[in-house]
């Protein structure tokens, strides 16, 4: 597969010409909700085995194969050409499929409501070919150690019909915000806490759960080794049923790190108890925040670098928004932007004749445009580049693989480029 970026004048015709392909199977691979408009700057995964390269000036044979992680000869043998000839600027090149490596891939699941809408279980059902973990949000704690359920209505059959591991997903929110005060009486109070993992296994058991991840957040700093010590307790718990045990972390750049979000959550601990952790590498840009892009690559990296000198890669899973954001401007604190899927951005940026820009430290896609009452706007979203960027980073750094926030807001480029990059690894 290859990552096109639409430039002016482009036409869908046009593009599947240069790449061998057809305009169907690129409008059916990316869903593109523009066809008969394509925006400048807006990216389209090209669905042929391997991809192309058009020489540039200064390039050689050996610097292309070197960029691809090949040899001049076998670059040269593939495309029939003399190993020695100069090349010609502007000579398509064919690059080979390259070897993959396994990764895993989680994607949590939040039903809202009373019922579970129809689009979200097709979302889940959809995605679960390319995931590990199915992980339907959440099991919400309560003071008495009981579990109040989410409503789970076709994820464990979606999960069991694609060899996915259902994820059970605990928290210590009450009334829909976390709560530093049911965090302490779980950590501490040992009847209460009794009742709760007994709880814990009687639902797992029910469901099929394979999983049990706690995400619990904004706990008090005075609770982080109760945390530690519930979290060796429950592995102890759950290794007896076969299951594995993993946590959500907040995304820290140092163990002294201040704030409600951080303190609690002890990287080295927790990387040396349970099987994985999921690092909430997102929301850097917020609904309630000023605009930027939501995941960007470089504090990203700085997190799992971090974490990576207090816990081993194998159990770092990198967390990725499959959502954005568009902001009213200017900013005003109070305000809420609105979360927008890839494919709504790009029908935006469609409907108001605007070219989707690229922030290249930031390796996100950005875009301004005014709406109808005269009120400008400010777009960040995810497209194929920015997610390649961050799978780049997963192989670069070794990671066990990445986890989605959230299904339901469609990203058809994201699960291509998974195929392209990784083997899915099914437990």
């Amino acid at each position: 597969m290859q990552i096109h970026v639409v430039q002016q004048n482009q036409s869908l015709f046009g593009i599947a010409q240069a790449f061998g392909s057809t305009v169907d199977d690129i409008v059916e691979a990316n869903e593109i909700p523009n066809p008969n408009r394509l925006v400048i700057g807006q990216t389209l995964v090209i669905p042929i085995v391997g991809r192309f390269y058009w020489v540039q000036p200064g390039d050689t044979l050996w610097s292309i194969a070197r960029r691809f992680n090949m040899s001049y000869q076998q670059l040269a043998s593939i495309n029939g050409i003399s190993a020695t000839q100069p090349l010609n600027v502007g000579t398509r090149i064919y690059i080979p499929e390259r070897p993959k490596r396994e990764a895993e891939f989680n994607a949590y699941v939040e039903p809202r409501g009373t019922t579970v809408a129809p689009e979200l279980v097709e979302s889940a059902r959809d995605a679960a070919p390319y995931l590990t973990y199915l992980a339907p949000f959440s099991f919400q704690a309560q003071r008495d150690g009981t579990l109040r359920e989410p409503l789970l209505n076709d994820f464990p059959a979606i999960a069991r019909a694609n060899d996915v591991i259902l994820m059970m997903v605990i928290t210590n929110q009450e009334n829909d915000q976390f709560s530093d005060e049911l965090g302490r009486i779980l950590l501490n109070d040992m009847d209460v806490q009794n009742t709760f993992l007994d709880n814990i296994v009687a639902t797992a058991q029910k469901y099929g759960f394979r999983d049990i991840h706690f995400d619990m957040e904004y706990l008090r700093p005075a609770d982080r080794e109760a945390y530690n010590n519930f979290l060796r307790k429950a592995k102890a718990r759950f290794s007896e049923q076969g299951w594995l045990i993993s946590t959500a972390l907040a995304p820290k750049t140092s163990a002294e790190q201040e704030g409600a979000w951080y303190e609690a959550h002890d990287y080295r601990a927790h990387g040396e108890i349970v099987d994985f952790v999921v690092i909430m590498t997102y929301e850097w840009g917020y609904s309630g925040g000023p605009a930027m892009a939501v995941s960007p690559i470089g504090p990203v990296r700085d997190v799992i670098e971090y974490a990576l000198t207090e816990m081993p890669a194998n159990k770092i899973m990198m967390g990725q928004n499959l959502y954005g954001y568009d902001w009213t401007l200017p900013f005003v604190q109070g305000s809420v932007a609105r979360a927008v899927s890839p494919q709504q951005a790009i029908q935006i940026a469609a409907d108001n004749n605007v070219a989707i820009q690229f922030d290249t430290e930031a390796q996100a896609p950005f875009f301004n445009y005014t709406d109808s009452e005269g009120r400008r706007h400010e777009v960040w979203f995810e497209d194929a580049r920015s997610i390649q960027a961050k799978f780049d980073l997963i192989k670069e750094l070794n990671l066990r693989g990445m986890s989605y926030w959230k299904l339901g807001l469609s990203f058809p480029q994201n699960w291509l480029l998974i195929v392209e990059n990784f083997n899915v690894t099914k437990r």
